[in-house]
């Protein structure tokens, strides 16, 4: 394929904004080559500046379970721009998403919405912290819940070590307050519940870890946490910014059947536009401001674009038979990954719930960040380089999930599965 334009665009970019891109990961680095810039896209594929096409499995990280310019979608848009993009007011547009997401999700009894998924954890954390009057929270290794500052710590060796920081300015003294486990190792957490007894405002987690692959709950994680935050009095928040209405309309929390105390939401309630929310037991929101005296605000809360394009999103994902298409796709798409990895020398290990899912260059199985970490990363990026020259778009981080959309036809399956046996064969 032809990137001469990508190229330069790519070096312009590069003088007026660091490394060339707004978000780390859109750099390629990870995967040893320079990004493609994309000019427009439509159903399962994208279409970058050198008129090159390719099958998407990044789905703007998710939100475009649709398909991309759902027409739908896109006419929801068009039409609430043509009465005013933002107000900085209430619309009535607000209590309708409000009220999709209060009946996909029965423990939200009470949503505030916001413009991205790290504004909502970052506030559901300090409603928790208001809500608890203390001061410490604990979060898994690997579980990335957006760039706030407490949130960007990893632990030290022991149980009962404070986080440092993993990123130049910020500051120690925030960091002491967070607290990190291993992902799907209950046993540890209940180790550092003990060892801060009575401190601990809030644990918060992706229930289905997708920022290191996508590494599901082992049996009883989910159900252990919630029994111990309930016993402690710890807010248990379920980050499902990625994971909401993507592996079933109530999220990973409908389909495990464990329920926070707290949600944070994003992406697809957005209908791909900049979007967040955060939401819960009555009696925890009613501590917000201006019901209660925990402060959060927003200019661009609840804006009317994606106020209107994450209803005419819900509105369509909510319809019979959605998430079964979603289901059999997927599924579809796996069949095929596991007999072309059977055949190959390649170690590799596919992981997927719903329509969520990564192909780890390990063994297997990856049960936490530890596991993740172990992977091939160079094997992955000749991969990854390897399956963007056949036009399939995968997410370029051996630790991203890719996503599934309603839009990939069979035979855009075929033509991935093709793909990823010739892939392999060149490792």
């Amino acid at each position: 394929m032809n990137h001469e334009r990508s190229e330069a665009l790519f070096n312009a970019a590069k003088k007026v904004i660091p490394g060339g891109v707004n978000s780390p990961v859109r750099a390629f680095k990870s995967v040893g080559c320079n990004p493609v810039f994309i000019e427009r896209a439509a159903g399962s594929k994208i279409y970058d500046a050198d008129g090159n096409a390719y099958i998407d499995y990044v789905g703007s990280w998710g939100p475009m379970i649709l398909g991309h310019c759902h027409p739908k979608v896109v006419e929801a848009i068009q039409q609430t721009a043509a009465s005013g993009a933002s107000f900085g007011a209430p619309t009535a547009r607000e209590t309708v998403l409000a009220e999709l997401v209060a009946t996909a999700y029965p423990n939200i009894e009470k949503v505030r919405m916001v413009s991205s998924g790290t504004e909502a954890t970052m506030s559901a954390i300090r409603l928790a912290r208001g809500f608890t009057g203390r001061d410490k929270i604990l979060k898994f290794d690997g579980c990335y819940h957006g760039h706030a500052d407490s949130l960007l710590v990893k632990a030290g060796s022991g149980a009962a070590t404070f986080g440092v920081p993993t990123s130049p300015g910020v500051p120690a003294d925030f960091a002491k307050y967070t607290l990190t486990a291993t992902y799907n190792d209950l046993a540890e957490v209940k180790t550092l519940v003990a060892a801060n007894q009575g401190e601990i405002a809030c644990i918060i987690l992706e229930p289905i870890a997708g920022n290191m692959g996508c590494v599901p709950p082992v049996a009883g994680f989910l159900e252990g946490l919630r029994e111990l935050c309930t016993a402690e009095g710890i807010v248990l928040i379920i980050d499902e910014v990625m994971t909401g209405f993507r592996v079933a309309f109530g999220g990973a929390q409908e389909r495990f059947g464990v329920r926070g105390d707290l949600v944070c939401l994003g992406k697809i309630i957005g209908g791909g536009l900049p979007v967040g929310a955060f939401g819960g037991k009555r009696e925890i929101m009613e501590c917000l401001s201006p019901e209660g005296g925990v402060y959060q605000a927003g200019t661009l809360s609840g804006n009317p674009l994606a106020m209107s394009a994450g209803i005419a999103t819900l509105q369509l994902i909510r319809e019979e038979g959605f998430y079964e298409q979603i289901e059999e796709k997927s599924a579809y798409l796996e069949k095929g990954l596991r007999q072309v990895a059977g055949n190959s020398s390649v170690s590799t290990c596919f992981q997927r719930v719903g329509g969520m899912f990564c192909t780890f260059f390990h063994p297997g199985p990856v049960n936490s960040f530890a596991d993740a970490v172990q992977s091939d990363t160079v094997s992955f990026g000749a991969f990854f380089r390897a399956m963007l020259e056949q036009g399939i778009n995968l997410a370029p981080s051996q630790f991203e999930a890719g996503f599934m959309s309603i839009a990939h036809s069979r035979e855009d399956l075929d033509k991935t599965i093709t793909a990823v046996e010739k892939a392999l064969a060149t490792l």
